[in-house]
């Protein structure tokens, strides 16, 4: 009888926790679409691999290389110039730009696109404006550059992107202590010498994290992209397999994208390795600010205002005004629609995320075992991948087990219930899962690291299940942490493009693919309702980023 129970609880001791099991499921779901699409990638129907090098794949490299490089110099470039204006300096109005320039990632890129083109073409107001001036009569009789260009792309991706950049690097200027700064201008070094010498080295991992969030960002951009009619590796992804309708062949371009990724981050990774900075001294002396005067602080004031111009107040401004010229459409039932859809989805998408990722950080701290920790920072390469690459990775994998299952229902029930999984928006929610379960896992980690062991390790002791030590002891104390990461994950879900263009069902809209179907067509009066209503979602996500930041 001894044996038996002895060998009982050893089974008992072997086999895997509920928890344990639940965050391995999980982790398995993030990471299944990556390796799908590498899946199809090696093994086409159709392998149209060599036709691609020879042809477009060059092109599509070329300008996605250009479009990374030139965007993650131009927004480190802006944001850390802010960052460390406003974190050191005094001068006029900086207390308000401060929070201002934290604005422009309300604004999504492909809308800021619109706006520019807008704005600046032939129709345009500056150009209008600059044939009334000078009296000329056509685009014959003076030069202005073209507007739909990569160019033009590099700067509506930089002003939108730049705050990545700039909150980072503000922080990192904040948590560096003023006494090297005294030393060093005791000794004679002037504003410029103390920047390059103490402040931006040490602030240099940070400003790197951001950037490479910044380039990331550009490889995932659609919108913008399309509309100036630059040729990129996500717009490659949507020609092969929309109009050419290779599957095999997308996948191949999508996994050509994951390894800009992963080489990107690697190199982040590997620029910050040898960079250590520490506080030699128990007490952290904040440094002090400089007052700027005269032309010196009209310098600073320009160089603050002009990203917050640039990347907000045009965008809005010109959203607004045809939203305002344009007021009946705000009664489109489409419009409506498209709001229903995406609270629905987006909300959807949301509370399941956070919900997977306070239970899988949950299990993996209760489970003592190597793979559910070594799976759990691989789930953050979900919010690495563009969302044309995770649509790929989702769609056909998901259509081939819908075919199977409407299949197998018929032959049960004698009933065709249609495609369930791709003809619903389950694969669109699938897709904002995969792609936003970083910022809830995230989120969850940080904040159940928070928690005392104590608290669950007395609830235990009283008798409490894990499941009851979760939510009588650890919800009450990271509500706010997941009720922050659910805003963050909702807006990201409102926002996402390219996901929601390739996934979405037949006659299916959401604010963000009505505003680019309406503005595709040149018919920025229609888009426009729904591009303010994408842009108060945003400001709601910056609202609550500028309350955590403070």
């Amino acid at each position: 009888m001894t044996q038996i129970d002895t060998r009982q609880t050893r089974m008992r001791l072997v086999l895997p926790s509920f928890w344990s099991v639940g965050a391995l499921l999980i982790a398995t779901l993030v990471v299944l679409p990556i390796a799908s699409v590498v899946w199809i990638a090696l093994f086409p129907s159709e392998n149209i691999w060599p036709h691609l090098i020879s042809t477009t794949l060059p092109r599509y490299l070329k300008n996605s290389l250009i479009l990374m490089g030139s965007v993650g110099v131009l927004a480190a470039i802006v944001g850390t110039v802010t960052a460390w204006l406003i974190s050191r300096y005094q001068f006029f109005g900086a207390r308000w730009l401060e929070w201002l320039l934290l604005l422009p990632l309300a604004i999504p890129a492909y809308v800021g696109a619109y706006a520019l083109v807008d704005f600046l073409e032939y129709a345009g107001p500056v150009q209008t404006g600059l044939r009334d001036l000078f009296g000329w009569q056509n685009s014959r009789d003076y030069w202005f550059p073209e507007i739909r260009s990569r160019g033009s792309a590099i700067l509506v991706l930089s002003a939108s992107l730049f705050p990545y950049v700039y909150i980072m690097a503000r922080a990192a200027f904040r948590e560096q202590s003023g006494s090297g700064e005294e030393v060093a201008r005791s000794l004679g070094a002037a504003a410029f010498a103390r920047f390059f010498r103490i402040g931006l080295p040490m602030a240099r991992p940070a400003i790197a994290a951001g950037t490479a969030i910044v380039m990331m960002e550009t490889v995932n951009d659609f919108g913008t992209v399309d509309y100036f009619s630059v040729q990129t590796l996500t717009t490659g992804i949507f020609s092969v397999w929309l109009e050419s309708n290779n599957a095999g062949g997308a996948a191949q371009i999508a996994c050509t994208v994951l390894m800009l990724v992963i080489l990107l981050v690697t190199l982040e990774k590997v620029s910050r390795r040898k960079s250590r900075f520490f506080a030699l001294s128990r007490s952290h002396k904040s440094p002090i600010k400089a007052r700027l005067e005269g032309w010196h602080g009209a310098v600073a004031f320009f160089a603050c205002t002009l990203p917050f111009l640039t990347g907000f107040v045009l965008p809005a401004s010109v959203i607004l005004s045809h939203a305002l010229e344009n007021a009946e459409r705000w009664q489109d039932p489409a419009l409506l629609q498209a709001l229903v859809n995406t609270l629905s989805v987006a909300g959807s998408a949301a509370l399941v995320t956070v919900t997977l990722g306070l239970f899988m950080v949950y299990g993996v701290r209760l489970s003592n075992r190597t793979l559910p920790r070594f799976l759990m920072p691989v789930t953050s390469i979900g919010y690495a991948a563009p969302g044309a690459v995770l649509a790929v990775g989702i769609l056909v994998p998901l259509a081939i087990l819908d075919h199977a299952l409407a299949d197998g229902l018929l032959a049960l029930t004698g009933t065709d219930f249609g495609l369930l999984l791709t003809g619903s928006a389950f694969a669109l929610i699938l897709a904002y899962c995969v792609r936003f379960f970083a910022i809830a896992q995230g989120a969850a980690d940080a904040a159940m690291g928070r928690v005392s062991p104590s608290l669950p390790m007395a609830a235990r002791s009283l008798g409490r299940s894990k499941g009851q030590v979760l939510g009588a002891v650890y919800l009450p104390l990271i509500r706010a942490s997941a009720l922050s990461s659910l805003l963050l994950v909702f807006v990201d879900c409102v926002k996402e493009l390219p996901a929601t263009l390739l996934l979405r069902p037949f006659n299916y809209d959401t604010l963000a693919t009505r505003v680019h179907d309406q503005a595709s067509l040149e018919n920025l009066g229609d888009a426009a309702p729904a591009a303010i209503l994408v842009i108060l979602v945003g400001l709601c996500a910056v609202a609550l980023l500028a309350r955590t930041s403070r």
